[in-house]
């Protein structure tokens, strides 16, 4: 019997069925929609240290809080509440208690910009009768991460047993970002949009960069959160793979699955059971060799895949991942900046052509340096700033081409833009000004 026939087979087969599900996720032109994923840094009001899951006055207690004022659903891991669920909405606790907004995809950013606005105006209110804050800000400014414990949900306890990189600890404890939701309507559309919010990663990091001072000191990073995820683990993190930048091949469906399945395997999950794994074989070897007596499912690739830590991921929509947290409006300007690019045609044809030359090590380079210097990253004779311009324009009449007069949401960050800053460079300004006072910090970003 030809072993190697069989295995074959066996990968083929789930591969079709993953990339069948990408092409059943394909929405018609009139029903593309955008979501968002927004995090919060929760802090105590008087010690303005990170707030635990556990006590009389922890983020457990602020979830059932929520669900009891407002009939949510919870979402539990064993007997540990670690979120709340309502419709297509979910509020739930990252690693070190952050917490997260996902809210339901919308046509209209207004839409989203409401259903964010109405959470903020229940939430707050429970935070603060429990003596918490929560920052519109990317990185705990005053506890370390080692200081602060991860919540008892076991996917995330064994991350951080595994997960590889010097920073993770920070990753997966201090930081809070922003995450973008864009449909797609067929294989080509779906991997011409990937390709250029991929493209556009490094200029959006740096555009957005918010998160200069950590542990009470400025650490020479406009985007210290951004730093965390480059000593994280190189192995499940960055651009995927370098035929996206080689513009006369087409990166497709099935090219995303065969990066995702060339990941080490972390974990597998059977009934209540956590099965560790640890990274010792990716999921091709898994596949292939049943590893430690387990039949490898197609649950197991969905939860793998969770496990993929790209700038932009691709699932039953495309993930963009890289942002920092923002604070008041300025949050509404990341999904609009995308929305301005991907849901036109014509573009998203003028941004590749603003940076089909930049070659994958320039690429790479950028993504080093932009959480450092932000809009000053060099790019040859040029700097990010000179691009973001651009970017920012082109966005702008994309906005005003879809006539949904959402266009104004971009305003914040093309003001910023034009006087060739980033939300870091006020902050830093504002640090000094203060004589480095971390209350000052706090208030400037606290969600009210």
């Amino acid at each position: 019997m030809n072993t190697t026939k069989i295995e074959n087979n066996k990968i083929n087969a789930l591969k079709n069925e993953i990339c069948d599900d990408f092409y059943k996720s394909c929405k018609s032109k009139n029903n593309i929609k955008v979501g968002l994923e927004i995090e919060r840094l929760p802090v105590y009001k008087k010690s303005y240290m990170a707030a635990s899951y556990f006590g009389s006055n922890g983020m457990y207690r602020l979830l059932r809080q929520i669900a009891y004022n407002d009939e949510w659903r919870y979402i539990a891991d064993l007997t540990f509440i670690n979120g709340l669920k309502k419709d297509e909405t979910t509020i739930t606790l990252e690693p070190g208690g952050q917490i997260e907004y996902s809210i339901r995809p919308q046509k209209s950013l207004l839409d989203l910009k409401n259903e964010v606005d109405f959470l903020d105006s229940k939430i707050v209110s429970i935070a603060d009768s429990l003596g918490i804050s929560l920052l519109e800000y990317p990185i705990t400014p005053l506890t370390s991460g080692l200081d602060i414990e991860i919540i008892p949900k076991r996917r995330y306890q064994t991350m951080a047993k595994y997960m590889k990189g010097e920073r993770c600890f920070s990753m997966m404890r201090e930081t809070a970002g922003i995450q973008v939701a864009m449909d797609y309507t067929d294989e080509n559309d779906a991997m011409k949009k990937y390709k250029i919010a991929m493209m556009l990663s490094p200029f959006a990091t740096a555009m957005f960069a918010n998160s200069p001072i950590r542990c009470g000191k400025i650490t020479g990073y406009k985007s210290t959160r951004a730093l965390a995820w480059l000593k994280t683990d190189e192995q499940r993190c960055g651009f995927v793979s370098d035929k996206l930048f080689k513009h006369d091949e087409f990166f497709s469906f099935e090219d995303y699955v065969d990066a995702v399945m060339k990941v080490p395997v972390l974990f597998v999950q059977r009934d209540d059971k956590i099965i560790e794994f640890g990274g010792k074989f990716n999921f091709y070897e898994f596949l292939n060799n049943d590893c430690l007596g387990i039949e490898a499912k197609r649950t197991d690739y969905d939860l793998h895949s969770t496990l993929f830590f790209p700038e932009v991921r691709l699932k039953n929509i495309i993930e963009i991942r890289n942002q920092d947290t923002q604070f008041g409006d300025m949050k509404y300007a990341i999904p609009a900046l995308y929305k301005g690019i991907l849901y036109n045609t014509e573009m998203l044809n003028e941004v590749f052509e603003l940076l089909k030359d930049i070659t994958y090590d320039e690429y790479k380079k950028l993504r080093l340096d932009t959480p450092k210097y932000a809009l000053n990253t060099k790019i040859g004779k040029k700097k990010v700033l000179d691009y973001a311009k651009i970017i920012c324009e082109i966005s702008f009449r994309g906005l005003k081409k879809l006539n949904q007069n959402e266009e104004y949401l971009l305003e914040p960050i093309i003001e910023l833009v034009s006087d060739g800053l980033c939300p870091a460079d006020i902050l830093i300004k504002n640090w000094y000004k203060s004589n480095r006072s971390v209350k000052n910090l706090v208030e400037s970003v606290v969600l009210k």
